[in-house]
This record gives C-alpha cells, sequence and structure tokens, in this order.
C-alpha cells in the first residue's frame, strides 16, 4: 500500500500525484530500481556528509531523533532521511535541520520522476533518490538515514560506506514483506552492515543474535551489542553509560517511555564508534532534552480534539501498531495512570497488523477501549477491534470517528476524575490526529 500525501502547494502535488500511481507489491523489495535511479541522476548517495544508518522494528525514528538532536548541540548540520510522514510529505526530509522547502521538493521530485520514468520505481525510491539528491547537493557535517523497510533490501542500503550502523529494537512487523519468523527479520534487519563499518546494536536473544552475528562477519563488520563494549542503564532517575572511553552521567530522556532510555544509549553508542563527526560529552547531554519525535508518546496541547475532553484531562498520541511496541505504551501507561483516574484508548489498526497481540498488553486492566476506523486506509472494522478487545478482557465500545469516541469520553467524564486518553494503533491515523488538533511537527 502506497503512502498517500498531499500538499496545499500546487506544484508539489502535482508531484505527488505522479508519485501516488507508484503502489509498492508485495515482490518490491530489492536494490536493482533504486540502483539504476541513483545512477540516472548522478549517483548522490555516493557524495552524501558522513551516513548514521539505523534500522529496526521500533524505536529507529527516535534513535534518528537522538543522532540529530546530539549533533546539532555540537553546533553542527544534520541532514535527516525519515519515514513515513505524519502530516505533511516535506517531514520525510530535513536538510540541515529544517524540513525541505515545497519548491525545492516539487523540484526534485519532478527531476527524479522524470529520470526514472520507465524503470518502475516505488514510492519510497522516488523518495529516497529525492533525498539523496538534496542531501548530496546542500553542505552538512552529517547525515540520518532511517530504514524504511527490513535493511538488506531497503532501497537507503545503497549507501556504500556509512560512518556507523545501528539496529533498535527487533519484533514482528511487515511480516508480508520480510517474514513471519523473527530470526529472518533479524538477518534482514543486520543486512545493512557494510566492511569495517561498526554495527551498534542492542542486546538481543541468542537466536536473533547468532543471526547478526553471522550478518556482520559475512560483510565484514565489527558487531558491537549493548553489553558487550558498550552498554546503557537507566536507575536513580539519571542514564548510566559506559564503553572503553570511560563513562557518562546523563539526564533521562524528555521522550516519554523508559524503552526511550535504550534508544538513548544506542544513539550515544553509534556516536562514540564512529569518527567522521566528534560529538563532545556535554552534547550528548543536551541531547537527551533536545530530542523530539512526534506521536511517540506524545502529550497533545489544547487544540480542537483536546477541547472535546473536560478540563485536567490529558491526551497522549502514539503510532505504536505491533506487538513490541504495545508492551512499551502498556508499561509506560501502567506507571503513568493512578488509580482513581479513568483510562481510555481510542484504537485504530491497519487490516494487515495483529490486533490480538497489541491488544494483549492491556488486558485485563481498568480502562474503556473505543474502536475506530482509520481514515483513508484499509482498517480492522470497529466492530472486529471491539470483539478482539473483550476477548482480551478489555471493556470496548465502537465509534465511527476520534471525535465521536472522545466526545463520548467527554459526555461520561467524572469532572473531580478528569481521564487520562491515549490514542493510538497506527501512524497514519497520529498523523490524521496531529492534523485535526492542529498540531503538526515542524
Amino acid at each position: 500500500m502506497a503512502d498517500r500525501a498531499v500538499s496545499d502547494d500546487p506544484a508539489v502535488q502535482r508531484q505527488l500525484d505522479r508519485l501516488a500511481t507508484l503502489s509498492p507489491g508485495a515482490d518490491i523489495l530489492g536494490l536493482e530500481r533504486i540502483s539504476a535511479l541513483l545512477a540516472r541522476v548522478g549517483n548522490p548517495e555516493r557524495d552524501l556528509p558522513p551516513v548514521f544508518h539505523v534500522a529496526g522494528t521500533n524505536g529507529k525514528g527516535s534513535t534518528c531523533a537522538f543522532l540529530r538532536a546530539a549533533i546539532e548541540a555540537a553546533g553542527l548540520s544534520a541532514h535527516v532521511y525519515t519515514s513515513p510522514h505524519l502530516v505533511r510529505f516535506n517531514e520525510r526530509i530535513r536538510i540541515s535541520g529544517s524540513l525541505m522547502e515545497d519548491a525545492l521538493l516539487a523540484i526534485l521530485l519532478e527531476e527524479v520522476l522524470d529520470a526514472g520514468a520507465d524503470i518502475g520505481a516505488s514510492f519510497f525510491e522516488v523518495t529516497t533518490a529525492a533525498a539523496f539528491l538534496a542531501f548530496a547537493r546542500t553542505p552538512a557535517d552529517a547525515c540520518i538515514v532511517e530504514v524504511g523497510l527490513g535493511g538488506r533490501l531497503d532501497a537507503t542500503n545503497v549507501v556504500p560506506a556509512p560512518a556507523v550502523c545501528g539496529i533498535a529494537q527487533l519484533g514482528l512487523d511487515h511480516q508480508a514483506f520480510l517474514g513471519n519468523r523473527i530470526e529472518d527479520i533479524a538477518a534482514e534487519k543486520a543486512g545493512i552492515a557494510k566492511p569495517g563499518v561498526p554495527l551498534v546494536t542492542l542486546n538481543y536473544p541468542e537466536p536473533l543474535a547468532a543471526r547478526i552475528d553471522a550478518a556482520a562477519k559475512q560483510a565484514g563488520a565489527p558487531w558491537l551489542p549493548r553489553g558487550s563494549v558498550w552498554d546503557a542503564a537507566s536507575y536513580r532517575q539519571r542514564l548510566h553509560y559506559r564503553d572503553e572511553g570511560g563513562k557518562l552521567d546523563l539526564p533521562l530522556p524528555r521522550l516519554a517511555g523508559a524503552h526511550q532510555a535504550a534508544n538513548a544509549g544506542l544513539a550515544i553508542a553509534m556516536l562514540r564508534h564512529q569518527q567522521a563527526v566528534p560529538i563532545r560529552d556535554s552534547a550528548l547531554r543536551a541531547a537527551m532534552g533536545w530530542a523530539d519525535w512526534p506521536a511517540r508518546l506524545q502529550r497533545l496541547e489544547d487544540g480542537p480534539l483536546h477541547a472535546l475532553l473536560p478540563r485536567g484531562a490529558e491526551l497522549w498520541l502514539d503510532g505504536g501498531h505491533n506487538p513490541a511496541a504495545a508492551r512499551a505504551i502498556a508499561d509506560f501507561f501502567r506507571g503513568h495512570v493512578p488509580s482513581d483516574r479513568p483510562f481510555h484508548v481510542v484504537f485504530g489498526l491497519l487490516s494487515n497488523k495483529d490486533a490480538a497481540g497489541v491488544l494483549k498488553p492491556f488486558g485485563n486492566r481498568a480502562m474503556t477501549l473505543h474502536a475506530i476506523p482509520v481514515p483513508g486506509h484499509e482498517h480492522h472494522a470497529p466492530a472486529d477491534l471491539v470483539q478482539a478487545a473483550r476477548g482480551a478482557g478489555i471493556s470496548a465500545v465502537a465509534a465511527s470517528d476520534v471525535e465521536k469516541a472522545l466526545g463520548w469520553i467527554g459526555r461520561h467524564a467524572d469532572r473531580s476524575q478528569p481521564p487520562i486518553v491515549l490514542i493510538m494503533g497506527s501512524l497514519y491515523l497520529a498523523g490524521d490526529i496531529l492534523r485535526r488538533n492542529e498540531q503538526p511537527p515542524i
């Protein structure tokens, strides 16, 4: 399913309309098309600033956010390529820290689409080529590139010699592309390994670790898992990091959730195990408070959606859509929701996601789930999500949209105990929520 994108700029929209016709199928993964496309536009992937390449099932975007924050805190500039976008397509491509301007975006997309009209490139491949063109033509000190899907055959894996590669949390997701065995998914993610380039990862159970070790050895990449030459742990409200270069005592990340300490630790280890971009310890400390990553345990500000809830209510947003992400989200709210505060989850999920797996971490707890559609995308029917939730011991009702769900919560709220509300289940839904609450990423 191709990502949908719209723009208020007519020139950009013309190119996005062309992109919309490039729908990837189940057999789209591979490097042949992206390689041919990049050759047509001068192989910009060979002229990028030092690249930090990040893969993973969950946490890779947050890791990129920590990398960017540390690099910028050091007074340096970074290009950033991430996906998907939440509200505006431009969010995918940051040039020296700023979202790509519409005028340049329209020019680059047109250039790439025209150059590769007969190649049959996918939406993501064209976007990747446009990003690499922008990055090669604009000076910066570093380039942060998030893998789109998998790793080995992902379009971003054409970068010949990154400064460092990293892998965040692993789990089951995108099984139609990557398979149903997490060991195979681990091997696909580790396919970003390059000769002589440090591959910095979290620590994983033995079957996964064995596959990553094998992939790293095959590529000739030194593998640096957490717990080997580096480690990071949070205790006493601090993040404690150590490696062969010494120890760091850092503030905990501002990003909510205990799992963000692991993502921050991975970013620190990547920065400290590469030689291309010097980063001072003071910049690493600053990054803990600077890093921002929308729709990941994000507390929403006042806006049209928040106004549907009573005074004192909390409204949170997370795009988590697989069981591993759901566990991290559920753990956070288990500690965040007092026993006397009502807890509601507004939940929409794409049809190709594991509803039972995502709901399981919330099972048998005091909460109400409100099942809704994901606008503009194939999704689990709200009635089916209600049935799945009740099967997990969760009280559940269906609503036709997020406004109806929040309105129901507002009307039934006890004003003396304002509710805590989480909207979750899809990054596409999260983007729609940010737009409706007039809080787009900047």
